[in-house]
């Protein structure tokens, strides 16, 4: 054999070595665990919000425990809060874990879980407005809420004009610059943020109203197995303790007695 063929020769062997590698490679990935991604709209603490582009939050501590029950590893998504339940149809997503009503309207689209959360709705004005006392005096004010939440249909049936916006952040800015008279948003997430140092120019008018139905996370329509499996994750980490540290940790207190 003369040179030549022995250079295509040992050049064949090589190529043969590399893809035998690639297939140990391949081997090996696929004994990794499976990704279990959640979308969630990050300005909303406690619940959920972003921190040197890190999510932090209540729901995404609890989705992590979840996912480590389930084995699979977490993947969270930041997306508008209107987008969340088509990712969700369209399978972008697996989970909602964004602090979500368990709406009747909404489980036509989407199956929830068991509740984890019930929170009530709250009147949000700058500390010089004495004009509002709460859901009461909305008639005929701008009130600001975000998009696709019940917070709207509050703003709606008291009479108010509605502004609405993607992010709850853009809410606080324009209550901050008189662009809008009040804000409806959840109780939890109002005394958060009052508390990060915003109860020195805004204030809570009035009284909370309960919201009509409880939070709760929401998986793809139809996937019975997938929403056994996360009801039981829950189930199991109310059980061993786990919720109601997690609880404690971004509400202060601990959880009602179910």
């Amino acid at each position: 054999m003369n040179k030549k063929y022995l250079i295509c020769a040992a050049t064949i062997m090589t190529a043969a070595a590399l893809i035998a590698g690639c297939g140990s490679s391949t081997t090996s990935e696929n004994t990794t665990k499976n990704t279990f991604t959640i979308g969630l709209e990050p300005t909303f603490p406690p619940f959920e919000f972003s921190d040197n582009d890190t999510f932090k939050g209540f729901d995404v501590d609890l989705s992590q425990a979840i996912a480590d029950k389930l084995g699979e590893k977490l993947e969270v998504k930041s997306m508008g809060f209107d987008a969340l339940i088509p990712a969700l149809k369209s399978g972008q997503i697996d989970m909602i874990a964004s602090g979500m009503d368990a709406t009747p309207e909404r489980s036509k689209q989407v199956d929830f879980t068991k509740p984890y959360f019930h929170d009530g709705y709250v009147v949000v004005v700058r500390k010089d407005n004495n004009s509002i006392s709460g859901f009461d005096g909305l008639a005929g004010k701008t009130v600001g809420s975000q998009v696709g939440t019940q917070g709207v249909d509050l703003a709606q049936a008291a009479g108010a004009t509605v502004k609405q916006y993607d992010a709850n952040s853009q809410g606080w800015m324009e209550l901050t610059n008189k662009t809008c008279d009040a804000v409806i948003i959840n109780k939890s997430v109002a005394l958060y943020y009052l508390q990060q140092g915003a109860s020195k120019d805004l204030k809570i008018a009035g009284d909370a109203k309960l919201a009509p139905d409880p939070v709760a996370l929401a998986l793809k329509k139809g996937n019975k197995e997938q929403l056994e499996k996360v009801n039981k994750a829950l189930d199991e980490l109310k059980a061993d303790g786990t919720y109601a540290k997690l609880y404690k940790k971004w509400f202060g207190t601990e959880p009602p007695k179910e």
